[in-house]
């Protein structure tokens, strides 16, 4: 509900399998009246409740406070540009646009209007993650040493504008800076092309955070197991999160003494006590939704910024340079909130440094 207790007028853009989600989210959710579709392809069967309608501009006419972007990728820009300049806040789905430039222009967009914008990265709303992010804010596993996320599966027909590093590792990126709190410093990636589509299926990629963190993302529409792993290793053990059951478990390390003399002289870790936690599950997508209403209606939620949005553009731009050139790619740190303070730092303008 807004200051003004009116609901707030919602719209989406775009009828896919992510957008038919959207529509079920917004057709709930307190506080907001969704009011209208806009679909190329039009009504299907009526089914949503609202009207659905081909033209962009038909929506607009509905007067809408904000929009959800769930359409491909490659019309990100030219919609949410369309958005802004019409002073409507948008919710735009991950990643936020096709390249560096195009999300840059999306930030000034709306940034100049004083409009709230968010990303749709998820995966911050998944319970197992935001509980990894407080502890590991917490200190409970010390010094951070490595991140590594798995995310492979069979190749998703609604996708064609993109391969796997836009439209998976985009997930992995994000995740990684937000629950470290750190920024990408380097990265170094190899993808492949197996079944035939023109974009890469397949990505293997090691980088480094600048804390000295290493990290390590296996991505692939190639896999019949469907995978969403994410491991992050400490000095006081490590931290597994299944997102696909949002289950977060710890395995610590533990100093045991033994007779072994062979074992005695062996210095490291070993292993100890294993927890599950028992979490709290409520839709992520629901959860992201509730906090960008209460945005709109200036309340501070802790959405995805639009800057966000643009550095895991700009990381993932490094991953596809680096497996085009066959090099390590340096990215040099932007004016971005940190993502866990949620305060601005300043560095030299962003940039993709081949070593």
């Amino acid at each position: 509900m807004s200051a003004g207790g009116r609901k707030l007028r919602a719209g989406l853009i775009g009828l896919g399998a992510m957008g038919r989600n959207h529509a079920r989210v917004l057709s709930g959710l307190d506080g907001v009246d969704f009011v209208g579709v806009h679909d190329p392809a039009g009504d299907p069967g009526g089914l949503l409740g609202v009207p659905v309608v081909a033209e962009l501009a038909d929506l607009l006419a509905l007067g809408l406070d904000y929009a959800v972007v769930a359409c491909p990728t490659a019309v990100h820009e030219p919609v949410g540009l369309e958005l802004a300049a019409h002073g409507v806040c948008a919710l735009i789905e991950k990643p936020l646009a096709l390249s560096v430039d195009e999300a840059r222009r999306l930030v000034e967009a709306f940034e100049s209007r004083g409009l709230v914008a968010g990303v749709g990265h998820i995966e911050r709303y998944n319970p197992a993650l935001r509980s990894l992010r407080t502890r590991l804010e917490a200190a409970e596993l010390g010094e951070v040493f490595q991140v590594v996320t798995r995310r492979q599966g069979p190749y998703p027909h609604r996708i064609s504008d993109v391969g796997v590093v836009l439209d998976l590792a985009t997930h992995d990126i994000d995740l990684t800076s937000w629950v470290t709190g750190q920024e990408y410093v380097s990265i170094a990636a190899r993808t492949a092309s197996r079944s035939g589509r023109p974009h890469e299926d397949m990505l293997a990629a090691v980088g480094q955070l600048a804390d000295g963190a290493v990290v390590n993302h296996l991505v692939n529409w190639l896999s019949p197991l469907k995978e969403r792993s994410t491991v992050v290793t400490g000095d006081r053990g490590c931290y597994v999160a299944d997102t696909l059951t949002a289950d977060l478990t710890f395995y610590a390390n533990a100093a045991i003494s033994t007779e072994w003399e062979a074992l005695r002289t062996f210095v490291g870790v070993s292993q100890g006590d294993m927890i599950r936690y028992a979490l709290p599950k409520r839709e992520p997508l629901l959860v992201e939704h509730e906090l960008f209403r209460d945005a709109v209606d200036g309340k501070d939620s802790g959405i995805v910024s639009l800057r966000e949005g643009l550095r895991t553009v700009e990381v993932a731009a490094a991953v596809l340079s680096s497996a085009r050139d066959g090099a390590t790619m340096r990215i040099s740190a932007s004016e971005v909130p940190h993502p866990r303070r949620g305060t601005p730092v300043h560095f030299a303008p962003g940039a993709l440094v081949d070593e």
